[in-house]
């Protein structure tokens, strides 16, 4: 599309480039080349124009852009070519789980400005407006079977707390087991779904989704005292399309570690709010109160009750006190 090549001639020359330039350089008129930049301008891109210096990018568009998040990529990053971004959809995780059931490759990615279902852990809504936020979805298929694979989500955790350092300059912390969270407020939702093939035994496939809260100035009252936004946290606006290829590029390396490395259990703990406080587990009808001491290699909670006995809590909800109402 000429619009999108004139923006990379732009993007690429990072001052001004003449309109006799652009069009000698793709082989169309200059009054194409107008167009085309009236077209960017329309999407949200901010392009100065001068009289006989010609047009320069000024600020890429805040909108969420194909060929933005690609370009944030390197040209031979090998998920950059399987990126959809939507205006609006239910789920991405329930868009990604159709694509991967009719075969859509690892890496597959599914990107939405809005959710109008957004889903969280335990069939939790999550609230997914228009134009503030990032709801990313990616297909992943390991060869292992399920218990292989017990820390993905955990993993998933440490990948994003890297993507929004690189691409926000903050770093989140994680409570137990994927909430993200900056001055104690949530900012994100994970949700991990997979398919097992019956025969075999093996992961088919995997859908890893996640919403980030980015440029919210408010909330809910009901979420007010939970939840936040990086911008808020920072005071800076962020990109969302540099944080959609920081999460993409995090997510291809986790596909590559997933089976092998171990580094990321360390970073998990260092960024772990849950270790070293009391807390509360709910696990259906019953509450107990206990003391976070660790992590087990499969990133299950360990945890010490009053009477000194300890476990391994692996599933279940785990409350931090101080946090989300938890007093």
């Amino acid at each position: 599309m000429l619009k999108h090549q004139v923006l990379q001639q732009l993007r690429s020359c990072g001052g001004f480039l003449s309109g006799q330039q652009i069009s000698a350089q793709l082989g169309v008129s200059r009054a194409a080349v107008w167009k085309a930049v009236d077209a960017l301008r329309q999407d949200g891109y901010e392009i100065e124009s001068m009289t006989r210096r010609g047009y320069r990018l000024v600020q890429a568009t805040p909108a969420l852009c194909r060929e933005e998040i690609r370009a944030a990529l390197p040209a031979a990053h090998p998920w950059r070519d399987l990126i959809q971004v939507l205006d609006s959809v239910d789920s991405t995780n329930t868009a990604a789980k159709n694509l991967a059931a009719q075969g859509a490759p690892e890496g597959t990615v599914v990107i939405a400005d809005h959710q109008t279902g957004g889903r969280g852990r335990l069939g939790r809504s999550f609230l997914s407006p228009a134009g503030v936020g990032t709801y990313l979805s990616v297909i992943l298929r390991p060869q292992a079977k399920p218990d292989q694979i017990l820390h993905l989500t955990a993993m998933v955790a440490d990948a994003v707390c890297q993507a929004v350092d690189a691409a926000c300059g903050v770093q989140p912390q994680i409570k137990w087991t994927n909430d993200l969270v900056l001055n104690r407020k949530k900012i994100s939702g994970i949700l991990t779904e997979l398919s097992v093939e019956v025969e075999s035994g093996l992961v088919q496939y995997v859908v890893v989704g996640i919403g980030l809260n980015c440029n919210q100035s408010e909330f809910p009252p009901e979420l007010a005292d939970i939840a936040t936004s990086i911008s808020q946290c920072t005071g800076h606006p962020v990109d969302r399309n540099r944080l959609c290829a920081a999460q993409i590029a995090a997510l291809q390396q986790l596909s590559r570690e997933l089976l092998t490395d171990h580094a990321w259990l360390e970073r998990y703990k260092a960024a772990c709010i849950t270790l070293g406080q009391d807390v509360k587990l709910v696990r259906g009808d019953t509450v107990r109160y206990a003391y976070a001491e660790d992590l087990t290699p499969d990133a299950a909670l360990i945890v010490r009750y009053p009477d000194g006995s300890r476990e391994a809590i692996a599933c279940g909800e785990v409350s931090v006190r101080g946090m989300y109402g938890y007093l």
